[in-house]
């Protein structure tokens, strides 16, 4: 079992074997999002202007210009991502993965794990992203063997070389990605641990001693996971978009978090970092030293002049959409994942009275949206609809259908039965009111439910909209896909909501305490 090397005494041990050390830089990105232009402080689009005058942040040329200047520090190393590569901008829309494929191979990664996003478009547009990439894409807790189109190309895991040494890499996903995302019927997930070990096992078998798990499973799956196995040398984190710093005082956790002997590490989301992890092992594949610090990708790091005129070619076809101005609005509208996944927030009340506005002459009395559908905020001024499309990436339509009063409530239980781990599935609402407590058992925390005013009633039949994700069962919400007379084929959420912040124009986002914390 691998030990980690804290003390005094024992790195004074180590003295008389310095010369078997072995360093090795990792690089790291993970839930970029298809950001391949700069993002404004809030995630979004960030324009020319404000890029001239420093206010932006990210952006391919300046990942080109930070990973060159990372690269030069370091003897060895090695350039890694925590998945999510896919959606986000009109870019994944326009390109599916082709352009992710191209700046990756670009930039020079070593490998990558699956993130639920990379399931967006199901298996086919994956496979394409894999055909196109020059490195291995990974993913071990899953099973694969009866999707033809991945059975013969995803690994579990890889080995690579650097410096002399061999590195293993294992993928991870989360392993509710069949909720999240569209991977189709052939393929099943399985428990994190588990397949970790397993493929540790595997590759300690092999007689490789320094291993590096891709994870896309969140902060809180990949401690557990640390503590769960052994033989797992270093964790690079996505999905939960957590920032580890030992100097930025929004960061959740030090960087690296160490959890018995593994390092864990994470650097937020959109290419606003680069991860820069220093690790030591001994020559028996303990780690003695493991430092660093996430690189604020800002106005200091220069972009890279061949990557921006790359990007503003591949832009060019996307102008005329995202350009266009639909609405006005004098203040931000908040779409922080921090906010939306816990509680009421104003993008996501627009959002579900957009969809309740559009539909309320066809009897429909109910609203409701998963903020994992919500991805970025929206600045004051003009809107524009690349803007929106940047909020709402994934092209979903509008869903009607019918349930009872019993089964809304059920709905409003999965969706805050999570809240404690930021999930995705917490449900923004119009039309109706509740309470929820998180400190209560999962299934039994809402409470206050009211529809028009008047509290629900559970044998009742109610005329609910959402989105086509939600309505078939994403995001945990199992029990609408047998709603009755469901109609998954309405307009563009992303178009409905335009013309909602349109018609209200100067739109004035707001809260009206419709969901309340206990």
């Amino acid at each position: 079992m691998k030990r980690f090397l804290t003390s005094v005494a024992a790195l004074g041990l180590m003295a008389g074997s310095a010369a078997a050390d072995y360093s090795l830089t990792i690089l790291h990105t993970n839930d970029f999002h298809a950001r391949f232009e700069p993002i404004s402080k809030y995630d979004g689009p960030c324009s020319v202007e404000d890029n001239g005058e420093g206010k932006c942040f990210g952006g391919s040329a300046r990942l080109m210009t930070a990973i060159t200047e990372a690269r030069s520090r370091t003897n060895n190393s090695i350039l890694v991502d925590g998945g999510d590569q896919f959606q986000g901008t009109l870019f994944y829309t326009y390109y599916k993965g082709a352009l992710a494929a191209e700046m990756m191979n670009q930039m020079g990664y070593d490998g990558m794990t699956v993130g639920n996003h990379e399931f967006d478009d199901g298996p086919e547009v994956l496979r394409g992203f894999m055909d196109a990439v020059e490195f291995p894409v990974l993913m071990s807790n899953a099973d694969v063997s009866a999707e033809p189109l991945l059975s013969d190309k995803l690994a579990k895991s890889a080995i690579i070389e650097r410096g002399g040494e061999k590195l293993g890499l294992i993928g991870l996903t989360p392993q509710d990605t069949d909720e999240l995302a569209s991977p189709g019927d052939n393929i099943t997930f399985s428990d994190p641990v588990a397949a970790v070990q397993g493929e540790v096992d595997k590759l300690t078998a092999a007689g490789v001693n320094k291993i590096i798990v891709l994870s896309h499973s969140s902060y809180a799956v990949d401690q557990k996971v640390a503590a769960g196995t052994t033989g797992v040398d270093v964790i690079v984190g996505g999905h939960s978009n957590t920032l580890l710093s030992n100097t930025n005082e929004r960061a959740e956790g030090p960087y690296p978090t160490m959890v018995g002997n593994t390092a864990i590490v994470q650097a937020y989301a959109y290419g606003k970092f680069l991860g820069e992890l220093n690790v030591t092992f001994d020559d028996a594949g303990n780690i003695t030293e493991a430092t660093g610090e996430p690189v604020l990708l800002d106005a200091g790091v220069t972009q890279d002049e061949a990557t921006v005129a790359r990007i503003a070619e591949a832009a060019e076809p996307l102008e005329e959409i995202r350009s266009k101005v639909v609405a006005q609005t004098d203040e931000p509208i908040g779409g922080d994942r921090a906010v939306c996944r816990a509680m009421e927030c104003t993008m996501g009340n627009l959002i579900a009275d957009a969809m309740l506005a559009r539909v309320a002459d066809q009897g429909i009395q109910v609203a409701i949206q998963n903020s994992g559908g919500i991805r970025a905020s929206i600045d004051a001024g003009e809107v524009t609809m690349g803007e929106v499309l940047t909020v709402l990436p994934f092209q979903n339509t509008l869903s009607t259908f019918e349930v009872t009063g019993e089964v809304l409530v059920a709905a409003l239980e999965n969706g805050v039965s999570q809240v404690e781990e930021g999930a995705g599935r917490f449900p923004q609402v119009a039309g109706m009111t509740f309470a929820f407590d998180a400190k209560a058992e999962p299934g039994s925390r809402v409470s206050d439910v009211m529809i028009g005013g008047a509290p629900v009633d559970l044998s009742a039949t109610y005329g609910v909209v959402s989105n086509n994700y939600v309505r078939n069962g994403g995001d945990g919400y199992d029990m609408f896909k047998t709603a009755a007379n469901a109609y998954d084929f309405g307009p563009d959420l992303a178009d409905v909501t335009a013309e909602h912040i349109a018609a209200n124009a100067p739109y004035k986002p707001y809260t009206d305490g419709r969901i309340t914390a206990k």
